[in-house]
């Protein structure tokens, strides 16, 4: 079970969200040409720290979560006059998780890589509409799933103690049979593994 941490120092929080903002509205152009893709997420502290021993700071809330979403969209719209400039085909979108904005992205892409973000969302057959203001844009539906193969159960000895691997065996072996996972094979060379998916998040996908 995870253990959400107290932020605190919340001004301070505030002007690394400026400043986050201040550096990441002009896109690097001459690296996306060169790499075809570029991205962006919420570089914050504590937000963008890397969570130890199950405990995580809480999404951001009130003012911390509108200038995140603000800046969020900011970044959008000086990277898509950019990409207009380019006079050519282009991906750009913001992946927004509404339960917690501290995951959002803005991503793009060009060239050869137009595509390569179509699959990185799972699109299920229901849809849901976007739950908050959607600021001119058109916003899709999917579903951000955790996957994983029998394979990730592991060895016994691969584990510090016997019972970190039951516990990890028991975690893949729930998802295994779990209802609400999806099922599914891709050909990999000589083998054909199945992989369980599980839903984690909502998620929306929004663009002009």
């Amino acid at each position: 079970m995870i253990r959400y941490k107290k932020i605190r120092g919340h001004k301070r929080i505030w002007k690394d969200i400026d400043f986050w903002v201040e550096n990441n509205k002009v896109l690097d152009v001459a690296y996306l040409q060169q790499r075809e893709r570029e991205y962006v997420k919420v570089w914050v502290a504590p937000f963008s720290n890397i969570s130890v021993l199950n405990s995580e700071f809480s999404p951001p809330k009130g003012k911390t979560r509108k200038k995140i979403v603000a800046g969020i969209f900011t970044i959008y719209r000086h990277w898509k006059k950019q990409l207009e400039a380019l006079k050519e085909p282009y991906y750009l979108k913001i992946w927004y998780f509404p339960h917690d904005v501290s995951k959002c992205q803005v991503v793009c892409a060009l060239g050869a890589c137009l595509d390569f973000y179509d699959k990185t969302f799972y699109k299920p057959k229901n849809t849901k509409p976007f739950p908050e203001d959607v600021k001119g844009l058109d916003w899709e539906y999917r579903h951000q799933e955790h996957h994983i193969t029998k394979d990730d159960i592991g060895e016994p000895d691969e584990f510090y103690t016997y019972k970190d691997y039951i516990d990890r065996k028991k975690w893949v072996e729930g998802i295994m049979k779990n209802p609400k996972t999806r099922i599914s094979t891709y050909p990999n060379d000589d083998i054909t593994p199945t992989y369980y998916s599980i839903k984690e998040w909502d998620v929306w996908i929004g663009g002009d």
